[in-house]
């Protein structure tokens, strides 16, 4: 197996230098060295033949017991030093000091076709950053990150990716609802990749100590890797920088939005620098449309993570890193005004989006106010969010509201419990569709043009909880077959599919209280 390995992060900036694998606090320095832990007995349950391509390894190597011991951490790659990064974040909104890649090891940087992927292990063992855990994950959360960074991409929403997912042939205790009854479960370790981890939090570490000497550095090299249209040298090229990684993270945050996902934990140290979806947990996508939902049992009681939230907790981040970046500028205002630009253009951002997901070409005041009112209406009973935009895309703009109570029968799928929708409700539903049949008839397009665009950003097949669970469930017996299904499924979530209509469904009862389909634990 040959990659062509040209490290960077390891190389250019400046290492721990205790090469000992010992939690500890680690002073002026980006990463530590430190190798994967040795699994006892690993077993390749799952590649992904995109990822294979990207990085220029063939589906043969893939299947050698070279592939496998790298890939597994048994074995470390010829003239590489594996590390781990070290930062710092907010969690729920409180500053938490130095975290670090607690379970993460980065293999390397490789180059292929002219893009850089950095490989990451997750799950291989422990590193300094790793304080009271072991550093290891287990096969449930394994899938659920490497089925849903696929799905993502497949989505259309920037990510990270996911090369492939191997069993330890150890055992890990977990407590997984955090309520005094930890048990072991299998072991696995997923191969993380994306141009770059670097996080908010890989800057705010340096200026909580006053480092700002490698701030300075880990900030220029960003800026010379990640986003070469950047000038560097000039203090302007600081809030030039901070600018582009506010318009990324807005593009995610209404990706997010656009598709139902809610991510569960977006500390800082969970938002990165290139605007990719990073670190799945607890994540999970809106069911019934709900914008108080969160996915993540140690956000139930404030809700600061919830789907309504997401725009604001990314807006209250970005403040985070432009107080970080502040030293390297010493002016407030060039800041002050890129956040403000965020502020008021993800207000257009989501009102062209929601216009998108609507079928409406032409953006115009009305639709602000259309789309309020469906969010409102979508809330009046259980309405499944995916189900509903895919349908919508039925509607005629010919249809006759006037004369008949069954114009919800094309969207009734979507209801958890359509005997609510009667009365009130019923008639807030007909003034809604009035309205929106009004703004269709003022657009050009047909019918059927309408349909097409519209089927291009609401999505049919997601990774909703209860589906990642039945692959886990299965997975755990020994059975991938789950597995590979829905990782074949969601490559194609705007197709039809007719296939996978099994897929094509509300969440079943069974799953709306059971562990793993509802809320989830950051446990892994």
């Amino acid at each position: 197996m040959k990659l062509n390995i040209q490290d960077k992060f390891n190389k250019e900036l400046p290492a721990d230098p205790n090469r000992s694998n010992t939690r500890r606090q680690v002073f002026k320095s980006c990463f530590s060295f430190v190798d994967p832990a040795k699994p006892t007995a690993p077993q390749l349950i799952h590649i992904s033949k995109e990822m294979l391509e990207m990085l220029g390894i063939r589906e043969e190597e893939a299947q050698s017991e070279e592939f496998l011991n790298v890939f597994s951490g048994k074995e470390v790659l010829e003239n590489t030093s594996p590390y781990s990064m070290c930062y710092g974040g907010h969690q729920f909104g409180n500053w938490a000091g130095q975290l670090g890649d607690g379970r993460a090891i980065n293999l390397a940087e490789v180059e292929h076709n002219g893009k850089n992927w950095a490989l990451q292990l997750k799950g291989a063992g422990e590193t300094p950053y790793s304080r009271n855990a072991d550093g290891l994950a287990v096969l449930r959360s394994s899938i659920r990150e490497h089925l849903c960074s696929e799905a993502m991409f497949h989505l259309g929403v920037p990510t990270t990716r996911s090369l492939s997912l191997v069993l330890s042939g150890d055992k890990v205790l977990r407590d997984i609802m955090y309520d005094g009854n930890p048990a072991y479960e299998k072991g696995a370790i997923v191969c993380r990749v994306a141009p770059s981890f670097i996080r908010f939090g890989s800057y705010q570490i340096f200026v909580s100590r006053g480092d700002l000497e490698t701030l300075k550095k880990l900030t220029d090299f960003t800026i010379q890797h990640f986003f070469p249209n950047i000038r560097p040298g000039a203090k302007e090229a600081y809030t030039e920088f901070f600018k582009e990684v506010a318009e990324r993270t807005l593009e995610m945050i209404i990706h997010w939005q656009r598709v139902g996902f809610v991510h569960g934990v977006m500390n800082t140290d969970n938002m990165s620098i290139l605007g990719l979806t990073i670190d799945y947990g607890p994540y999970g996508w809106l069911e019934g449309y709900d914008p108080n939902w969160t996915p993540n049992t140690t956000d139930r009681q404030t809700r600061r993570y919830r789907f309504g939230q997401q725009p604001a907790v990314s807006l209250w981040n970005l403040l985070q890193l432009a107080n970080t970046l502040y030293p390297l500028v010493e002016k407030p205002e060039p800041f002050q005004k890129i956040l403000d630009w965020y502020q008021s253009h993800y207000q257009e951002a989501y009102v062209k989006m929601m216009s998108q997901k609507l079928g409406l070409e032409k953006i115009t005041e009305s639709n602000a106010k259309l789309i309020s009112d469906l969010v409102e209406v979508l809330q009046l009973s259980e309405t499944d969010m995916t189900i509903f935009f895919r349908h919508l895309a039925d509607f005629s703009k010919d249809t006759e509201l006037s004369k008949s109570n069954d114009f919800l029968d094309f969207i009734k799928e979507a209801f958890y419990q359509p005997e609510e929708v009667k009365d009130k409700i019923l008639e807030q539903w007909k003034n809604w569709f009035i309205h929106y049949q009004e703004c269709l008839k003022k657009e050009t397009l047909t019918d059927t043009q309408r349909k097409e665009l519209m089927n291009k950003v609401n999505p049919k097949y997601v990774l909703r909880n209860y589906m990642a669970q039945l692959a886990i469930d299965a997975a755990d017996q020994g059975d991938y077959s789950v597995l590979n299904e829905l990782h074949e499924l969601l490559k194609r979530p705007y197709h039809e599919q007719p296939d996978q209509e099994k897929w094509f469904t509300k969440r079943p009862e069974w799953a709306r209280h059971k562990v793993g389909c509802s809320m989830l634990s950051c446990s892994s």
